[in-house]
This record gives C-alpha cells, structure tokens and sequence, in this order.
C-alpha cells in the first residue's frame, strides 16, 4: 500500500511545493518538512517563510528548519528516528551528508529539472533556455555525493516553446515533476523501475546565475543573446548601458540587419541595435536606470536616442 511508505521532504522554493502537495494527495506519509530558515525579504526586510513552509503549514505538516545539517546532532537522532522509508529532495539548498545519503532504504529521490545528464546544476531551467534548447523535461534520480550525478529513476520530455521564459516553463516543469515523484515512488515500492547510471560523457553544466551573466555580449548573435535574455529572467535579466547608465532589456525581437554589434538604429518609433553575424535585436521593452519598465517607443520619445549612438558594453 502507497500509505504505508514513511517520507521526509526536503525543498525550499516554490519550484518544490507542487511535489510536496501531490505527495500528500497521493496518501503518502509525509511525516516531516525540512526547509531553510525564513529569510529576510522585501523593502522591510522582515522574516519571510520559504514557500515550501508556508503549503507545509497549510497542509498540517511538522516543519523544521535547521541552519545547518552536516554536523547537527539533534536534526540526525530526530531525521534517524522518524525511520524514513525515501527522503524527497527538491530545491532544498544543501549538499547532504553521508549519513543522509544512507538513512532510508529507497533512497533520497532528488527531482531535477533537466534531462540529466544536461545541465547539471543549479540553474537548469534558465541555462536550457539560455543556450537555445528545444526540449527539457525533468528528472527523478537517487542522490550520490556528486553534483547531479546519481542514477536516473524516470524521466519526462517537454517541448519549450518559442517564448517561454525561465518564469513560464518553471511552473509547467514543477507540475509534471511533481506527478513524476509520485509515479517513481510507487515503481519503486513494486519493484518496477531500475536504476541507470547517468553518461558522464554526455553531461553539460548549468551554474548559478551571477549578476554578470545578464550583461548583454552584442558580438553575440541576436537569436543567442534573445535566448539568455528569456532564460535569465526575472534574475540577472538582460542589461547594457546607454549613455553611461544601466538599460535593462526585458523583451526584444530579432531582426536580419547589418549593424555593426551595439550600434543603434532609430527608424519609425522602432529601436534595433547591431549584433553578429548581420543581425540585430529590435528592443520592445525596457527600463532605464531608476525609472519603471517602459515600450522602446516610450524610451526614444523620451531619452531621444540617435541612429548610430552606441549602447553597452
């Protein structure tokens, strides 16, 4: 019976909490929610609980917090005793330790989302946007000591579409992953699913984002730099300079035109600016240094660029 397996679930944003409600929908035991400690958050900076404690709460679940797990006496005698038959991890934060990694008989499930071995890392979703990939899916797979290395359990395609965002396909990938644990779950308590070591070979990484990674390269061809300006939003997003100031681009179309790379264009309220290979990216919408997010059209009525003035680098 599915309600006799014993489960703890380990996750922190809201890319986990699908997972963590369809676990409990489906009579699983959840019998522990082990999330980050609530963080400072908004202009006031007041405490703010992660989003998997706020659905944990609001199903009724046992929730802790600990700041750290590695060497944690209390957090291992309580997480040992509970006798968990599989820990469910998603998106929780923390490297596990050894003796984690040992506890339950079924393993600690991780879901990914990525078709691992692609885009190991933090970033997944935003990197396989970024670097102009058709499809991604998600990933059940046993943790080992590695990074995203462990055996693969199931796996499930799905197509990105043209104008997806990291912010649109997240949301679709964390649905059909939570179904995905459910399904891994119940083939593994009836015997019918056999783990497979991923092909080392065949692995691409996927980094966390930094703040440098949303500086707009215009030697970059424009269907490349368009690709990271949707996967790399809302967090580093997509930026260059005009006249000395931050220009953050949050939505463009590219255009065949040769413009020699950051070189703009100013041509019936329309805005485009050079990149390689003789093409170019025609700014739809963007938001100047300290001012609201505004139509390319509002900004040259506005901050009257030129044909010819440069933005970046």
């Amino acid at each position: 019976m599915v309600q006799s397996l014993t489960l703890v679930f380990c996750g922190t944003p809201q890319f986990a909490v699908p997972t963590l409600e369809k676990l409990v929908e489906a009579g699983f035991g959840v019998r522990w929610v082990v999330t980050q400690p609530d963080r400072p958050r908004g202009r006031g900076l007041a405490l703010a609980p992660s989003p998997v404690k706020q659905s944990a709460l609001t199903l009724g679940l046992p929730v802790t917090q600990p700041s750290a797990i590695k060497n944690n006496d209390e957090f291992r005698a309580q997480l040992t005793a509970l006798k968990p038959d599989a820990i469910i991890v998603v998106g929780y934060g923390r490297i596990l330790p050894q003796w984690m990694i040992d506890l339950p008989p079924l393993g600690n499930i991780n879901l990914h989302a990525s078709l691992l071995p692609k885009y190991r890392g933090a970033g997944p979703i935003q990197w396989a946007i970024a670097r102009g990939e058709n499809t991604t899916g998600v990933t059940t797979m046993r943790i080992d000591v590695g990074l995203d290395t462990g055996d693969i359990l199931l796996q499930k395609e799905i197509p990105i579409a043209p104008d997806d965002t990291a912010e649109t396909l997240a949301p679709r990938l964390a649905a059909i992953g939570g179904d995905l644990i459910v399904e891994t779950l119940r083939g593994l308590q009836a015997g019918a699913i056999k783990p497979r070591p991923q092909d080392g070979t065949k692995a691409t990484l996927a980094p966390i984002l930094k703040k440098e990674d949303g500086r707009i390269d215009f030697r970059l061809k424009a269907r490349e730099i368009c690709n990271r300006l949707r996967g790399f939003q809302p967090w580093p997003g997509a930026f260059t300079t005009f006249h000395g100031k931050s220009l953050h681009v949050w939505n463009a179309a590219v255009l065949t035109c040769a413009l020699p790379p950051g070189e703009l264009l100013i041509k019936d309220d329309l805005m485009s600016v050079g990149c390689a290979g003789e093409t170019a990216l025609t700014l739809l919408e963007v938001q100047p240094e300290g001012k609201k997010r505004m139509a390319a059209r509002d900004f040259i009525h506005g901050y009257h660029p030129h044909t010819g003035d440069l933005l970046g680098p």
